[in-house]
């Protein structure tokens, strides 16, 4: 009775027994390639391997990329090995149990392949791990194959995406399925389709598979063979085609006689001196070609040297033999697709980036309007040149910065920072204007003077409170990353917020500006200051809430451009100057010539910046003269003052 149970557990075990053997006989009859493996010689290996489907192919591929596979010498077969200080313990390559331990290092050799066969191990390791429960290991997987996109994975890719969980991963899986498909279908028509779905694929990596599709190599030929794919008939001597480079081809690919150089005619006289002179002339005239060419051609005819390539010999050539650009894809259905796929892309990356260079400047216009608004207020009032405008902006940012110091949490902090610097440099505002400026007015140049001095006192005062190194003013986890449309146009979310707070601003000012008494004794103090005296207003006190006003404006325009720009001491210099030309531009006094000077001067810079994207100041630098040549032009700005005052 113990026998037939014996022979029953045995026969139940059997097919297992079978199959745990399977994976060491694939690899003992590829066992050559496997010990001394090579990139060029492995694939038929890795691709066996792969397809036999064996759930221990994953686990030995691993270890054999990882240097971990062990041929013992006692037995002749393969093992998975682990280092120990007792020795090697080496494991069974089908079930992964503990064959053996305690083996020397003498006794079992250690397979190790190459950079290059690791990598092809890497590729073939890209099946298995397509798949993975591990969403990390799946990542990976899908780098490894976007690097190097691989027929022998469009199988395992497509069968992996119906069972993929993570709806990022699924579309990037199917968007390699279809760059797979595009250069690897198995049919025209497969191929085709992905084409035309890579038109409106605006990333690099489709425009490169287009790009790949339509790559062409030059090819030399008396007569064009009937199976040619051509791209371009190449001329010598146009384009790229040099025409000494086109002939030196025919010289190295079809033995044509070989072009005799300047250097090559200096070497031959200077071989065939003979008494002070060569072919029959006195070396002392050989000091320009003609003579050079007169001596030469006379070698020639002694039989001495070859004879120099005519331009009428290279002509004939020319003539003889055909230059052309041939596709490496030889089905003309496919390039055809790809050039229709790639125009129309290409067509449409040309449109996004036009729509991305105008949320730039958008972006960019926006921060110069926060920046200049409150100066516009200021100078429009007052006349006064105020130097020390941008160190409103600096205190504005470092009042951000002590805000969060206190408030750990970034939004709520950017809520209390946002008033606070208002109200800290609209006082500074005041105090200034009631210390200085009031005993200035219309005395522009001792205005200047003064308040660039205040503008390094201020400076000073920063460095000596909060040092010379730039301090980080956070924005919220709201605003990190940016809105992405498509693979071209994108905009970071502290720019849409910026704009969205300068669009606020605008209608704040207009309401101020329009709707409220404030706001009507500002525009007569603006455009008249003594009829508004007359009529029962104080122009003192106007013009100290106007420049307080427009010095908390720019308090709230630090606390915006602190949260992607530097928060150092000398922020506000970067921003004084471009403020100046806004309000200039624009027109001094006029919000809506403010907008419409930081209009102008961001979308010219970006544009400038576009042309020349690697040299910035050169684009500041264009910016400045196209300003002046306006300012000859348009002396008032964009939108000029109206009444008694835009004549003064």
């Amino acid at each position: 009775m113990l026998r037939i149970f014996t022979l029953v557990i045995a026969l139940a075990w059997l097919p297992f027994a079978v199959s745990a053997q399977e994976l060491q006989t694939l690899l003992q009859s590829h066992r050559d390639v496997i010990i001394k493996p090579s990139r060029k010689t492995v694939g038929p290996t890795l691709d066996a391997l792969v397809a036999s489907g064996l759930p221990s192919v994953r686990g030995f591929l691993e270890a054999w990329q990882e240097k971990n596979v062990y041929l013992r010498a006692e037995d002749d077969q393969f093992y998975l090995g682990s280092d120990a200080d007792g020795g090697l313990t080496l494991l069974d390559v089908d079930t992964g149990a503990q064959a053996v331990t305690g083996v020397d290092k003498k006794d079992a050799k250690q397979i190790k392949p190459n950079g290059g066969v690791r990598r092809e191990i890497g590729s073939a390791l890209v099946a298995f791990q397509l798949s993975d429960p591990d969403i990390a290991r799946r990542t990976q997987a899908l780098d490894a194959l976007a690097r190097s996109l691989d027929a022998a994975q469009l199988a395992p890719l497509i069968a992996s995406i119906d069972n993929e969980t993570d709806a990022g991963l699924k579309t990037r899986k199917q968007k390699l399925a279809n760059y797979l498909q595009a250069r690897f279908g198995e049919s025209p028509a497969i191929r085709v389709a992905a084409i035309e779905n890579l038109a409106n694929d605006l990333s690099v990596d489709g425009r490169a598979v287009l790009s790949q599709i339509l790559a062409t190599e030059m090819l030399v030929a008396q007569q064009l063979p009937d199976d040619a794919n051509v791209a371009e008939v190449l001329e010598p001597g146009e384009g790229d085609l040099d025409r000494i480079a086109a002939y030196q081809t025919l010289v190295d690919d079809h033995g044509l006689p070989a072009l005799v150089v300047p250097a090559d005619i200096r070497r031959a006289l200077e071989a065939n001196v003979d008494g002070g002179i060569v072919g029959g002339i006195p070396v002392a005239r050989l000091d320009n070609e003609a003579e050079r060419a007169r001596a030469y051609d006379a070698l020639v005819e002694a039989g001495k040297v070859p004879a120099r390539v005519s331009e009428a010999a290279i002509d004939q050539a020319f003539a003889d033999w055909g230059f052309y650009a041939v596709y490496l894809e030889s089905d003309p259905t496919i390039t055809e697709a790809a050039e229709t796929a790639q125009a129309t892309a290409q067509t449409r990356v040309t449109l996004s980036q036009t729509a991305d260079i105008g949320l730039d400047a958008i972006s960019l216009a926006s921060i110069y309007f926060l920046a200049a608004i409150g100066l516009a207020v200021t100078f429009g009032v007052m006349g006064v040149i105020n130097m020390a405008h941008g160190e409103f902006i600096m205190m504005g940012a470092y009042t951000g910065y002590v805000v969060q110091q206190i408030v750990p949490d970034y939004t709520l902090s950017l809520i209390i920072a946002l008033p606070l610097a208002f109200a800290v440099t609209f006082g500074a505002g005041v105090a200034m204007e009631r210390l200085v400026i009031r005993w200035l007015y219309n005395r522009p140049l001792e205005t200047l003077l003064a308040t660039f001095g205040i503008s390094i006192a201020l400076q000073q005062l920063a460095k000596n409170i909060f040092g010379t190194q730039a301090r980080p003013l956070t924005s919220p986890g709201w605003l990190d990353g940016a809105w992405i449309i498509n693979d071209v146009i994108q905009i970071s979310y502290i720019r849409i917020a910026i704009f969205v707070l300068a669009l606020t601003f605008l209608c704040l000012l207009l309401l101020i500006l329009k709707r409220t008494r404030l706001g009507l004794e500002v525009r007569a103090v603006t455009q008249n200051p003594r009829m508004a005296a007359s009529m029962g207003i104080n122009p003192e006190k106007i013009k100290m809430l106007t420049f307080g006003l427009g010095s908390g404006i720019a308090g709230i325009a630090g606390v915006a451009i602190g949260l992607y720009a530097k928060v150092t001491s000398e922020m506000g210099a970067d921003y004084i100057v471009q403020s100046f030309m806004t309000v200039v531009v624009g027109g001094v006094g006029n919000v809506w010539g403010t907008l419409a000077g930081a209009s102008m001067i961001g979308g010219f810079q970006k544009g400038v910046e576009w042309l020349n994207p690697s040299n910035t100041l050169a684009a500041q630098t264009y910016m400045i003269l196209f300003i002046i040549l306006f300012i000859q032009f348009r002396p008032k700005g964009i939108v000029a003052l109206k009444g008694r005052a835009a004549g003064d």
